[in-house]
Protein backbone atom coordinates (compact mmCIF):
# COMPACT_ATOMS: atom_id res chain seq x y z
CA UNK A 1 0.00 0.00 0.00
CA UNK A 2 3.00 2.42 1.00
CA UNK A 3 4.89 1.29 -2.54
CA UNK A 4 1.37 2.49 -4.54
CA UNK A 5 1.18 5.94 -2.42
CA UNK A 6 4.43 6.41 -3.80
CA UNK A 7 3.63 5.13 -7.45
CA UNK A 8 0.79 6.86 -8.18
CA UNK A 9 1.97 10.39 -7.53
CA UNK A 10 4.95 9.60 -9.37
CA UNK A 11 3.29 8.33 -12.68
CA UNK A 12 1.46 11.53 -12.61
CA UNK A 13 4.20 13.28 -12.58
CA UNK A 14 6.23 11.53 -15.55
CA UNK A 15 2.82 11.46 -17.61
CA UNK A 16 2.58 15.43 -17.12
CA UNK A 17 6.32 16.14 -18.07
CA UNK A 18 5.76 13.87 -20.90
CA UNK A 19 2.75 15.87 -22.24
CA UNK A 20 4.46 19.43 -21.21
CA UNK A 21 7.10 17.64 -23.23
CA UNK A 22 5.26 16.66 -26.29
CA UNK A 23 2.91 19.98 -26.64
CA UNK A 24 5.98 22.77 -24.97
CA UNK A 25 6.22 23.69 -28.69
CA UNK A 26 2.84 24.07 -29.07
CA UNK A 27 2.87 26.82 -26.57
CA UNK A 28 5.29 28.80 -28.60
CA UNK A 29 2.47 29.35 -31.21
CA UNK A 30 0.25 30.56 -28.43
CA UNK A 31 2.95 33.04 -27.03
CA UNK A 32 4.14 34.21 -30.23
CA UNK A 33 0.94 35.41 -31.21
CA UNK A 34 -0.22 36.76 -27.57
CA UNK A 35 2.94 38.66 -27.20
CA UNK A 36 2.87 39.75 -31.33
CA UNK A 37 -0.78 40.86 -30.96
CA UNK A 38 -0.72 42.52 -28.00
CA UNK A 39 1.99 44.42 -28.73
CA UNK A 40 0.52 45.81 -31.82
CA UNK A 41 -2.59 46.24 -29.63
CA UNK A 42 -1.26 48.77 -27.96
CA UNK A 43 1.94 50.09 -29.51
CA UNK A 44 0.45 50.15 -32.83
CA UNK A 45 -3.19 50.66 -32.75
CA UNK A 46 -3.61 52.18 -29.36
CA UNK A 47 -5.88 50.22 -27.43
CA UNK A 48 -6.28 49.77 -23.73
CA UNK A 49 -4.48 46.77 -22.58
CA UNK A 50 -7.11 45.02 -20.66
CA UNK A 51 -9.71 45.52 -23.89
CA UNK A 52 -7.03 44.06 -25.50
CA UNK A 53 -6.52 40.55 -23.21
CA UNK A 54 -10.06 40.18 -22.87
CA UNK A 55 -10.87 41.16 -27.05
CA UNK A 56 -7.59 40.71 -29.45
CA UNK A 57 -6.33 37.93 -27.14
CA UNK A 58 -9.92 35.93 -26.50
CA UNK A 59 -8.44 33.55 -28.92
CA UNK A 60 -8.14 29.35 -28.59
CA UNK A 61 -4.90 28.64 -26.11
CA UNK A 62 -3.82 32.20 -26.76
CA UNK A 63 -6.54 33.43 -23.91
CA UNK A 64 -4.81 31.11 -21.35
CA UNK A 65 -1.40 33.30 -21.85
CA UNK A 66 -0.31 36.22 -19.58
CA UNK A 67 1.29 39.24 -21.59
CA UNK A 68 3.39 42.06 -19.35
CA UNK A 69 3.99 45.15 -20.97
CA UNK A 70 7.17 47.64 -20.75
CA UNK A 71 6.09 50.85 -21.98
CA UNK A 72 9.20 52.39 -21.28
CA UNK A 73 11.13 49.94 -24.23
CA UNK A 74 7.99 49.38 -25.82
CA UNK A 75 8.19 45.43 -25.46
CA UNK A 76 5.62 43.15 -24.30
CA UNK A 77 7.09 40.01 -22.88
CA UNK A 78 4.01 36.46 -23.00
CA UNK A 79 4.62 33.46 -21.57
CA UNK A 80 1.66 30.35 -20.71
CA UNK A 81 2.13 29.55 -16.98
CA UNK A 82 5.72 30.92 -16.87
CA UNK A 83 6.77 28.67 -20.19
CA UNK A 84 7.70 29.71 -23.73
CA UNK A 85 8.23 33.28 -23.08
CA UNK A 86 8.18 35.30 -26.13
CA UNK A 87 9.02 39.21 -26.54
CA UNK A 88 7.52 41.27 -29.15
CA UNK A 89 9.17 45.23 -29.56
CA UNK A 90 8.19 48.02 -31.12
CA UNK A 91 9.94 50.21 -33.76
CA UNK A 92 8.61 53.27 -35.23
CA UNK A 93 7.56 52.95 -38.71
CA UNK A 94 7.85 49.24 -38.78
CA UNK A 95 5.26 48.16 -36.01
CA UNK A 96 6.20 45.33 -33.92
CA UNK A 97 7.70 42.22 -34.31
CA UNK A 98 9.13 39.21 -32.14
CA UNK A 99 12.23 39.16 -31.13
CA UNK A 100 13.15 36.14 -31.52
CA UNK A 101 17.24 35.47 -30.23
CA UNK A 102 17.63 39.01 -30.89
CA UNK A 103 17.83 41.63 -28.23
CA UNK A 104 15.46 44.57 -27.62
CA UNK A 105 17.97 46.71 -27.67
CA UNK A 106 19.21 45.65 -30.98
CA UNK A 107 15.76 45.55 -32.45
CA UNK A 108 14.74 48.91 -31.33
CA UNK A 109 18.20 50.45 -32.74
CA UNK A 110 16.33 50.67 -36.02
CA UNK A 111 13.28 52.75 -36.89
CA UNK A 112 11.91 55.04 -40.00
CA UNK A 113 9.99 58.05 -40.46
CA UNK A 114 8.10 56.80 -43.36
CA UNK A 115 6.13 59.58 -45.65
CA UNK A 116 2.95 61.25 -44.31
CA UNK A 117 -0.10 62.08 -46.73
CA UNK A 118 0.22 65.87 -47.47
CA UNK A 119 -3.30 67.76 -46.86
CA UNK A 120 -4.53 69.50 -44.21
CA UNK A 121 -8.17 69.63 -41.99
CA UNK A 122 -8.80 66.08 -43.39
CA UNK A 123 -12.36 66.43 -41.67
CA UNK A 124 -12.57 69.29 -44.44
CA UNK A 125 -11.44 67.71 -47.17
CA UNK A 126 -14.29 66.01 -49.22
CA UNK A 127 -14.29 62.06 -49.41
CA UNK A 128 -12.44 59.76 -50.25
CA UNK A 129 -9.35 61.80 -49.95
CA UNK A 130 -10.64 63.12 -46.68
CA UNK A 131 -13.10 61.87 -44.40
CA UNK A 132 -16.23 64.91 -44.95
CA UNK A 133 -18.61 63.07 -46.50
CA UNK A 134 -20.91 64.43 -49.32
CA UNK A 135 -24.56 65.07 -48.89
CA UNK A 136 -24.92 62.88 -51.85
CA UNK A 137 -28.39 61.52 -51.88
CA UNK A 138 -29.24 58.01 -53.94
CA UNK A 139 -32.63 57.64 -54.28
CA UNK A 140 -32.53 53.91 -54.98
CA UNK A 141 -31.13 53.28 -51.22
CA UNK A 142 -33.71 52.51 -48.46
CA UNK A 143 -31.06 54.29 -46.05
CA UNK A 144 -33.52 53.25 -42.85
CA UNK A 145 -32.95 49.49 -43.83
CA UNK A 146 -29.33 49.88 -44.67
CA UNK A 147 -28.76 51.26 -41.08
CA UNK A 148 -31.05 48.87 -39.58
CA UNK A 149 -28.26 45.60 -41.49
CA UNK A 150 -24.97 47.86 -40.71
CA UNK A 151 -26.45 47.56 -36.48
CA UNK A 152 -27.24 44.42 -36.79
CA UNK A 153 -23.91 43.51 -37.96
CA UNK A 154 -22.78 44.53 -34.27
CA UNK A 155 -24.48 41.99 -32.00
CA UNK A 156 -23.83 42.50 -28.40
CA UNK A 157 -20.64 41.67 -27.04
CA UNK A 158 -22.02 40.67 -23.95
CA UNK A 159 -24.35 38.03 -25.26
CA UNK A 160 -22.30 36.89 -28.59
CA UNK A 161 -18.73 36.70 -29.65
CA UNK A 162 -19.31 38.40 -32.92
CA UNK A 163 -17.56 40.87 -31.81
CA UNK A 164 -17.22 43.45 -35.08
CA UNK A 165 -15.12 46.18 -34.65
CA UNK A 166 -16.43 48.43 -37.23
CA UNK A 167 -18.32 48.53 -41.06
CA UNK A 168 -18.35 50.46 -43.89
CA UNK A 169 -20.15 50.64 -46.77
CA UNK A 170 -19.37 52.91 -50.10
CA UNK A 171 -22.05 53.29 -53.21
CA UNK A 172 -20.44 54.20 -56.37
CA UNK A 173 -17.63 55.65 -54.46
CA UNK A 174 -19.68 57.92 -51.67
CA UNK A 175 -19.56 56.73 -48.05
CA UNK A 176 -22.82 56.40 -47.11
CA UNK A 177 -22.73 54.08 -43.70
CA UNK A 178 -20.68 53.32 -41.01
CA UNK A 179 -20.75 52.26 -37.42
CA UNK A 180 -17.94 51.12 -35.03
CA UNK A 181 -18.60 49.50 -31.65
CA UNK A 182 -17.93 52.06 -28.71
CA UNK A 183 -18.21 48.58 -26.32
CA UNK A 184 -15.07 47.11 -27.68
CA UNK A 185 -13.33 50.22 -27.60
CA UNK A 186 -13.39 51.54 -31.28
CA UNK A 187 -13.95 54.50 -33.23
CA UNK A 188 -13.63 56.06 -36.60
CA UNK A 189 -9.66 56.88 -35.49
CA UNK A 190 -9.08 53.11 -34.58
CA UNK A 191 -6.34 51.12 -36.66
CA UNK A 192 -8.00 47.44 -37.01
CA UNK A 193 -5.82 44.51 -37.89
CA UNK A 194 -6.05 43.09 -41.43
CA UNK A 195 -4.48 40.32 -40.69
CA UNK A 196 -4.35 37.60 -44.22
CA UNK A 197 -5.75 40.95 -46.03
CA UNK A 198 -2.34 42.22 -46.02
CA UNK A 199 -1.71 39.40 -49.02
CA UNK A 200 -3.89 41.89 -51.31
CA UNK A 201 -1.31 44.67 -50.24
CA UNK A 202 1.30 42.71 -51.60
CA UNK A 203 -0.65 42.35 -55.20
CA UNK A 204 -0.97 46.44 -55.15
CA UNK A 205 2.91 46.20 -54.36
CA UNK A 206 3.58 43.81 -57.22
CA UNK A 207 0.75 45.75 -59.45
CA UNK A 208 2.93 49.24 -58.83
CA UNK A 209 6.50 47.44 -59.62
CA UNK A 210 4.77 46.36 -62.92
CA UNK A 211 3.75 49.07 -63.78
CA UNK A 212 7.75 50.39 -63.23
CA UNK A 213 8.66 47.57 -65.27
CA UNK A 214 10.86 46.25 -62.57
CA UNK A 215 8.65 43.22 -62.54
CA UNK A 216 7.23 40.60 -64.79
CA UNK A 217 4.54 38.29 -63.69
CA UNK A 218 5.55 35.38 -66.22
CA UNK A 219 8.83 35.46 -65.04
CA UNK A 220 10.58 32.82 -62.98
CA UNK A 221 10.72 34.12 -59.46
CA UNK A 222 14.49 35.15 -58.51
CA UNK A 223 15.39 33.45 -55.89
CA UNK A 224 19.05 32.32 -55.79
CA UNK A 225 18.74 29.17 -53.42
CA UNK A 226 16.19 28.12 -56.32
CA UNK A 227 18.56 28.26 -58.90
CA UNK A 228 19.41 24.67 -58.61
CA UNK A 229 16.54 22.76 -58.21
CA UNK A 230 13.04 22.47 -59.70
CA UNK A 231 12.25 25.43 -57.71
CA UNK A 232 13.26 27.60 -60.40
CA UNK A 233 11.04 26.58 -63.09
CA UNK A 234 8.19 28.38 -60.06
CA UNK A 235 6.75 32.03 -61.39
CA UNK A 236 6.14 35.04 -60.00
CA UNK A 237 2.95 34.01 -61.40
CA UNK A 238 2.37 31.01 -59.98
CA UNK A 239 3.19 32.44 -56.19
CA UNK A 240 0.91 35.29 -56.94
CA UNK A 241 -1.56 32.85 -57.66
CA UNK A 242 -0.65 30.24 -54.89
CA UNK A 243 0.21 27.59 -57.41
CA UNK A 244 4.12 27.43 -56.91
CA UNK A 245 3.87 23.28 -55.95
CA UNK A 246 6.13 23.69 -52.98
CA UNK A 247 5.30 21.58 -49.93
CA UNK A 248 3.11 24.29 -47.51
CA UNK A 249 1.74 23.32 -44.35
CA UNK A 250 -0.74 26.31 -43.54
CA UNK A 251 -1.96 24.75 -40.08
CA UNK A 252 -2.62 26.71 -37.38
CA UNK A 253 -2.70 24.11 -34.63
CA UNK A 254 0.63 22.80 -34.86
CA UNK A 255 3.93 23.49 -35.14
CA UNK A 256 4.19 23.66 -39.24
CA UNK A 257 5.75 25.75 -42.03
CA UNK A 258 3.01 28.56 -41.19
CA UNK A 259 3.37 29.18 -37.65
CA UNK A 260 7.42 28.59 -38.04
CA UNK A 261 7.23 31.34 -40.25
CA UNK A 262 5.38 33.80 -38.11
CA UNK A 263 5.96 32.30 -34.57
CA UNK A 264 9.78 31.38 -34.43
CA UNK A 265 11.56 33.18 -36.64
CA UNK A 266 12.69 36.41 -37.50
CA UNK A 267 12.92 36.38 -41.18
CA UNK A 268 9.92 34.86 -42.46
CA UNK A 269 11.20 35.19 -46.22
CA UNK A 270 13.75 32.68 -45.41
CA UNK A 271 11.51 30.16 -43.53
CA UNK A 272 9.14 30.27 -46.98
CA UNK A 273 11.70 29.51 -49.44
CA UNK A 274 13.43 26.59 -47.77
CA UNK A 275 9.93 25.05 -48.16
CA UNK A 276 10.97 22.39 -50.26
CA UNK A 277 9.40 21.08 -54.15
CA UNK A 278 6.43 19.28 -54.32
CA UNK A 279 4.78 19.22 -57.25
CA UNK A 280 4.98 20.56 -60.60
CA UNK A 281 4.03 24.69 -60.74
CA UNK A 282 0.91 25.83 -61.58
CA UNK A 283 -0.97 22.44 -61.47
CA UNK A 284 -2.39 22.80 -57.83
CA UNK A 285 -3.58 25.53 -56.22
CA UNK A 286 -2.84 25.53 -52.19
CA UNK A 287 -3.84 28.14 -49.96
CA UNK A 288 -0.41 29.30 -48.54
CA UNK A 289 0.90 32.46 -46.45
CA UNK A 290 4.42 31.41 -47.13
CA UNK A 291 4.25 32.70 -50.75
CA UNK A 292 3.07 36.18 -49.81
CA UNK A 293 6.19 36.55 -47.58
CA UNK A 294 8.38 35.09 -50.78
CA UNK A 295 6.35 37.91 -53.14
CA UNK A 296 7.55 40.51 -50.34
CA UNK A 297 10.90 39.42 -50.13
CA UNK A 298 11.33 39.35 -53.89
CA UNK A 299 10.47 42.62 -53.98
CA UNK A 300 11.99 43.71 -51.48
CA UNK A 301 15.47 42.25 -53.37
CA UNK A 302 13.89 43.69 -56.83
CA UNK A 303 13.84 47.31 -55.15
CA UNK A 304 17.17 46.91 -54.07
CA UNK A 305 17.61 49.60 -51.17
CA UNK A 306 15.48 49.17 -47.81
CA UNK A 307 14.90 52.66 -47.25
CA UNK A 308 12.70 52.74 -50.48
CA UNK A 309 11.65 49.24 -49.74
CA UNK A 310 10.26 50.24 -46.35
CA UNK A 311 8.78 53.49 -48.00
CA UNK A 312 7.20 51.95 -50.84
CA UNK A 313 3.46 51.16 -50.52
CA UNK A 314 3.01 54.35 -48.18
CA UNK A 315 4.51 56.52 -51.25
CA UNK A 316 3.50 54.52 -54.52
CA UNK A 317 -0.08 53.37 -52.92
CA UNK A 318 -1.14 54.07 -49.51
CA UNK A 319 -0.35 58.44 -50.24
CA UNK A 320 -1.78 58.55 -52.84
CA UNK A 321 -5.41 57.50 -51.67
CA UNK A 322 -5.56 59.05 -48.86
CA UNK A 323 -4.89 56.48 -46.87
CA UNK A 324 -3.13 57.89 -43.45
CA UNK A 325 -3.50 55.61 -40.77
CA UNK A 326 -1.63 51.82 -42.36
CA UNK A 327 1.16 50.29 -40.30
CA UNK A 328 2.20 47.60 -42.87
CA UNK A 329 4.99 45.90 -40.16
CA UNK A 330 7.93 44.11 -40.89
CA UNK A 331 9.32 40.72 -38.73
CA UNK A 332 12.65 41.34 -37.01
CA UNK A 333 14.68 41.31 -40.69
CA UNK A 334 12.98 44.20 -41.89
CA UNK A 335 10.56 41.95 -44.57
CA UNK A 336 6.96 43.00 -44.87
CA UNK A 337 4.81 40.49 -42.78
CA UNK A 338 2.92 40.05 -46.28
CA UNK A 339 0.94 37.35 -45.23
CA UNK A 340 -0.39 38.77 -42.12
CA UNK A 341 0.70 42.10 -40.40
CA UNK A 342 -0.85 45.56 -41.08
CA UNK A 343 -3.68 47.88 -39.45
CA UNK A 344 -6.03 50.44 -40.45
CA UNK A 345 -8.61 52.37 -39.79
CA UNK A 346 -11.76 51.29 -41.40
CA UNK A 347 -12.04 53.80 -43.86
CA UNK A 348 -8.71 53.71 -44.67
CA UNK A 349 -9.83 49.52 -45.89
CA UNK A 350 -12.90 50.82 -47.34
CA UNK A 351 -10.23 53.58 -49.55
CA UNK A 352 -7.61 50.61 -50.55
CA UNK A 353 -11.36 48.46 -51.61
CA UNK A 354 -12.23 51.59 -53.55
CA UNK A 355 -8.54 51.41 -55.39
CA UNK A 356 -9.99 47.72 -56.91
CA UNK A 357 -13.53 49.12 -57.63
CA UNK A 358 -12.14 51.86 -59.57
CA UNK A 359 -9.99 49.70 -61.54
CA UNK A 360 -6.60 50.26 -60.26
CA UNK A 361 -7.35 54.16 -60.48
CA UNK A 362 -7.62 57.51 -58.60
CA UNK A 363 -8.58 60.49 -59.55
CA UNK A 364 -7.56 60.30 -62.47
CA UNK A 365 -3.91 58.82 -61.73
CA UNK A 366 -3.35 55.15 -62.80
CA UNK A 367 -2.07 53.53 -59.53
CA UNK A 368 -1.89 49.92 -60.67
CA UNK A 369 -1.64 49.37 -64.34
CA UNK A 370 -4.18 48.50 -66.91
CA UNK A 371 -5.63 45.51 -66.70
CA UNK A 372 -4.18 44.72 -63.38
CA UNK A 373 -7.36 44.27 -61.83
CA UNK A 374 -8.64 42.41 -64.52
CA UNK A 375 -5.29 39.78 -63.59
CA UNK A 376 -6.15 40.11 -59.90
CA UNK A 377 -9.92 38.04 -60.50
CA UNK A 378 -8.15 35.79 -63.25
CA UNK A 379 -8.64 32.02 -61.09
CA UNK A 380 -6.10 30.03 -60.11
CA UNK A 381 -5.64 26.96 -61.60
CA UNK A 382 -7.04 24.32 -59.58
CA UNK A 383 -8.84 26.96 -57.08
CA UNK A 384 -12.23 26.23 -58.76
CA UNK A 385 -13.11 30.15 -59.11
CA UNK A 386 -12.34 30.71 -55.22
CA UNK A 387 -9.08 32.51 -55.62
CA UNK A 388 -7.26 35.48 -58.09
CA UNK A 389 -3.96 36.69 -57.44
CA UNK A 390 -3.98 37.36 -53.33
CA UNK A 391 -7.59 38.27 -53.60
CA UNK A 392 -10.50 35.82 -52.76
CA UNK A 393 -13.41 35.30 -55.42
CA UNK A 394 -17.36 34.62 -55.54
CA UNK A 395 -16.90 32.82 -59.13
CA UNK A 396 -17.43 29.58 -57.81
CA UNK A 397 -20.67 31.00 -55.54
CA UNK A 398 -19.27 30.89 -52.20
CA UNK A 399 -21.73 33.61 -51.33
CA UNK A 400 -24.62 32.16 -52.92
CA UNK A 401 -26.66 35.64 -52.49
CA UNK A 402 -24.06 37.78 -54.09
CA UNK A 403 -23.05 38.73 -57.31
CA UNK A 404 -20.23 36.20 -58.66
CA UNK A 405 -18.07 39.43 -59.74
CA UNK A 406 -17.52 39.81 -55.85
CA UNK A 407 -13.92 39.92 -55.08
CA UNK A 408 -12.66 40.46 -51.97
CA UNK A 409 -9.54 40.67 -49.06
CA UNK A 410 -10.28 38.24 -46.16
CA UNK A 411 -8.39 37.84 -42.81
CA UNK A 412 -8.28 36.27 -39.86
CA UNK A 413 -11.33 36.58 -37.46
CA UNK A 414 -13.64 38.50 -39.90
CA UNK A 415 -11.89 41.18 -41.59
CA UNK A 416 -13.05 41.69 -45.13
CA UNK A 417 -13.12 43.73 -48.06
CA UNK A 418 -16.21 42.54 -50.48
CA UNK A 419 -15.94 44.86 -53.86
CA UNK A 420 -18.53 44.17 -56.29
CA UNK A 421 -18.35 46.28 -59.17
CA UNK A 422 -22.55 45.17 -60.79
CA UNK A 423 -23.64 46.44 -57.47
CA UNK A 424 -21.16 49.59 -57.24
CA UNK A 425 -20.14 48.27 -53.61
CA UNK A 426 -17.67 48.12 -51.38
CA UNK A 427 -18.27 46.68 -48.13
CA UNK A 428 -15.95 46.87 -45.14
CA UNK A 429 -16.58 44.56 -42.42
CA UNK A 430 -13.70 44.27 -39.78
CA UNK A 431 -13.54 42.85 -36.20
CA UNK A 432 -12.08 40.64 -33.45
CA UNK A 433 -14.41 37.37 -33.82
CA UNK A 434 -16.66 36.60 -36.52
CA UNK A 435 -18.40 33.83 -34.55
CA UNK A 436 -22.29 33.77 -35.41
CA UNK A 437 -21.26 36.23 -38.17
CA UNK A 438 -22.87 35.16 -41.16
CA UNK A 439 -20.92 37.26 -44.59
CA UNK A 440 -23.31 35.84 -47.18
CA UNK A 441 -26.46 36.89 -45.01
CA UNK A 442 -25.21 39.98 -44.18
CA UNK A 443 -24.07 41.22 -47.87
CA UNK A 444 -27.62 39.47 -49.06
CA UNK A 445 -29.49 42.55 -46.68
CA UNK A 446 -27.00 45.39 -47.67
CA UNK A 447 -27.38 44.71 -51.42
CA UNK A 448 -31.36 44.38 -50.76
CA UNK A 449 -31.57 48.09 -49.38
CA UNK A 450 -30.21 49.39 -52.38
CA UNK A 451 -32.79 48.96 -55.63
CA UNK A 452 -31.03 47.68 -58.61
CA UNK A 453 -32.10 50.08 -61.66
CA UNK A 454 -33.70 48.39 -64.91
Amino acid sequence: MRNRKILIPLIIIVLVAILIKSQYPKLFIATGYGAKAMATAVFVCGRDPQVAQSVELNYSIVKYTKSEINFKNKSVTTSFWSLAKQTAVYREGYGCCLAGDSSEDSLQKYSITLPAVKQVGVWRTPWPMGDLRKDTIFPEIDTIKLKKVVYSAFGSPLVDKRWTAAVVVLYKGELIAEKYSEELGVTPDTRIWGWSMTKSIMNAMAGVLTKQRKLDVKSSAPVNQWLNDPRRNITINDLMHMSSGLKWDEDYGDVSSVTKMLYRSADCYKVAIEVPYQMKPGTEWKYSSGTSNILSGIMRNLIGNDKIYHEFPYREIFNKIGISTMVLETDAAGNFVGSSYSNATARDWARFGLLYYNDGVWKGDTILPNGWVNYTRTPAYGSKGEYGAQFWLNKSKTLPDAPEDLFFCDGHRGQRIFIIPSRNLVVVRLGYSETGFDHNQFLKEILSAIKQKK
